[in-house]
């Protein structure tokens, strides 16, 4: 049987000493005992330590063997609540349960997801810790978590817009048709041009593409409509989506960024359009005078490089 308080005194674990110090005697110990006796060693640090450095540690070096148990232990530590009073020890305790939920998502483990949605619909939570939670929920795959995120992403009046970016890409691993509407209805709103919401939507678009879209006639309007967004990042966002929709106006749809302003786009609707059409869009680019002479060079060098290997 393990002796804890020996191992707490061989790592320095409560003495007044630098958390590097006793991070480095812990890490030592991989040396002395077997992996079933670090996971026991790790979980009970867990469990007494006060250190976010510490915590921090010991949680990147549990997670090479994700037992269970520490599963649990995890999951304490991201309903901690903690306020010292002091700013600095506070961040460091907001990155602490971050980086549990981080490593809980590891575990792919759906007991975790009710303690993930507690957090994350708390409004009162810091929004790191609430982002964190939508991500992982996101990678553990459980349908459970869709109606809450849903409501993450809706919700207009969430102050963290970063949440919501979280909460729809979460939504797209997860896959549920449910989430087509909400994702749908960010590009839909009148929300300006190049403000706070381009991301959201970039991400929004990003969930889509995920998702089976043939047939859905509002998402491909809401893609198309996209195409003249400000932001050249979602006007590339929703060229990618249409190449992956099978819409049968895709094509068309995408032809129409061959003459945007900006370059990456035109590029990106090129490299759409030749995944769809393949060398036949090439040649009609260079041989058709109303193309720009930098496009047709771009098709030029896709021949040679895709085409005559």
């Amino acid at each position: 049987m393990l002796d804890f308080d020996t191992i707490a005194k061989k790592c320095n674990l409560f003495a007044e000493t630098d958390s590097e110090a006793v991070n480095n005697n812990i890490a030592a110990l991989d040396e002395e005992y077997s992996k079933e006796d670090l996971v026991e060693i790790y979980n009970y640090i867990l469990s007494v330590s006060k250190n976010p450095d510490i915590l921090s540690n010991v949680i990147k070096l549990s997670d090479r063997f994700k037992f269970k148990s520490t599963l649990n232990v995890l999951i304490d530590l991201l309903l901690m609540k903690t306020k010292t009073g002091n700013t600095s020890l506070d961040e460091k305790y907001v990155n602490l349960r971050a980086l549990c939920a981080k490593a809980i998502s590891n575990y792919k483990d759906t007991s975790a997801v009710t303690p993930l949605l507690y957090c994350l619909n708390n409004k009162d939570e810091h929004y790191r810790i609430r982002l964190a939670c939508a991500d992982a929920l996101g990678k553990i795959g459980d349908k459970y978590a869709v109606a809450p995120l849903i409501d993450v992403v809706k919700d207009e009046d969430e102050k963290s817009v970063y949440l919501r970016e979280s909460a729809a890409s979460a939504l797209g691993l997860l896959g549920d048709m449910r989430a087509i509407d909400p994702l749908v209805s960010i590009l839909e709103a009148k929300q300006g041009l190049m403000n706070k919401f381009t991301f959201l939507k970039e991400r929004a678009i990003e969930a889509l593409t995920k998702l089976r879209l043939d047939g859905n006639e509002r998402v491909f309007h809401a893609l198309k409509a996209s195409l003249d967004d400000e932001s050249a990042q979602v006007r590339i966002n929703a060229i990618e989506a249409l190449m992956e929709s099978a819409h049968p106006k895709a094509v068309e749809t995408i032809k129409t960024c061959l003459e945007d302003k900006n370059e990456e786009v035109r590029k990106n609707a090129l490299i759409a359009l030749y995944n769809l059409q393949g060398r036949e869009i090439l040649d009609e680019i260079i041989s058709l005078p109303s193309y720009i002479e930098s496009l047709k060079q771009e098709a030029k060098y896709m021949i040679e490089e895709y085409e005559n290997d």
